[in-house]
């Protein structure tokens, strides 16, 4: 059968990443019917139905990176799309590949990012509005905490989020041969949403043959930084994911080289970890390693197994050779991210010859 699956290129780079990361996918042979939503000019906002709908028909979607304005303007089409859709699990994998240049060859991990609750629910009071105001005369009644003329934003957790972050991550490792779950949270200081997290996790270890262990997030991350290798599986809360899967790719080389995806009950988004880059719109020059391998994960999940390790293995052998490789890789006459994908999608026609 011939998926069909939505195609949101983005903004910035986000569209010629796409591009190569679509030739790369056919070069497998598979056929795809590709839906594809354009953001017209970054009106990213205005697309979001458009591409609501779209992923609902078709269930999958490969996703370019969206800007997202930094201090103002509208809220994140990421999260948008998580919420509303509830991929409530993202996952990153973050895997050191030969031939790149990394603080710690050999690592590989992944983490678990619990997408739908913490500071990202995006509830806000904005400082000197008479709510806010309301808001702050009510907490210092009930706690005593004087918190003078501020901005505040709502940290939440529930149960059950929690425990259903947490068994996907066991089932994640269980699937993949995976030894042990971390969780992680700050409980010692929030003790009534990182505790619960943390209380949730330790329950559903319960049903699991797997090593389970729960750390403090700032213990993690300096752990991550001296002896990565002792990780395995991290699950954890929405905004310490954030942070640690971008930690974690800068273990193994960049976020050029760290894929990920989003999922949930219904529908699955792939996209790379990196952002959209804008200052390096059209340069031809951005490693497409990390949206390739989004596209490897996704060919996993729509069943085409050898399509999937084809693809990981090309990116791995010319990661590997060094020839034709991104700057991010080689700084002497480093490749184009075309000629990287050329080089790409040449491996993956070979491999697929001899399956």
């Amino acid at each position: 059968m011939t998926p069909n699956v939505t195609l949101i290129p983005g903004d910035g780079v986000g569209p010629e990443l796409v591009d190569i990361a679509v030739d790369c996918l056919e070069a497998t042979g598979v056929k795809f019917h590709w839906d594809r939503i354009e953001l017209g000019g970054g009106d990213a906002p205005s697309k979001l139905g458009a591409m609501l709908d779209s992923i609902r028909r078709n269930k999958v979607a490969l996703k370019g990176p969206v800007t997202t304005p930094v201090g103002g303007g509208f809220r994140s089409i990421n999260v948008a799309l998580r919420k509303t859709l509830d991929l409530y699990a993202c996952v990153r994998p973050c895997r050191h590949y030969p031939g790149v240049p990394a603080p710690h060859p050999g690592v590989d991990l992944v983490v678990v990012r619990e997408n739908t609750e913490d500071l990202y629910v995006g509830v806000e009071f904005e400082k000197g509005r008479p709510e806010t105001k309301e808001l702050i005369r009510f907490i210092k009644e009930k706690s005593g905490a004087d918190l003078g003329d501020a901005g505040i934003s709502i940290k939440a957790a529930t149960t059950e989020a929690s425990e259903r972050i947490v068994r996907y991550a066991f089932e994640y490792a269980k699937a993949h041969g995976r030894k042990k779950v971390t969780a992680v949270t700050k409980s010692n200081i929030m003790k009534h949403t990182d505790g619960l997290f943390q209380r949730a996790a330790a329950e559903v270890a319960k049903d699991y043959n797997i090593g389970f262990e729960h750390r403090l997030v700032d213990a993690v991350c300096m752990q991550l930084v001296t002896d990565p290798r002792q990780f395995d599986v991290i699950v954890t809360t929405n905004l310490y994911g954030d942070i640690l899967s971008d930690l974690t790719a800068g273990l193994v080389g960049g976020l050029g080289v760290a894929p990920g995806y989003n999922v949930g009950g219904e529908y699955a988004v792939f996209e790379a970890t990196h952002g959209s880059s804008p200052d390096f719109k059209g340069k031809d020059m951005l490693n497409p390693a990390a949206l390739i391998l989004s596209g490897a994960h996704m060919l996993g999940h729509l069943g085409e197994k050898d399509a999937a390790l084809a693809v990981e293995s090309a990116v791995a052998a010319v990661l590997a050779e060094g020839r034709h490789v991104t700057f991010d890789i080689k700084r002497e006459n480093p490749a184009s991210s075309t000629r990287m994908g050329a080089a790409v999608a040449e491996k993956i026609r070979g491999l697929m010859r001899w399956r």
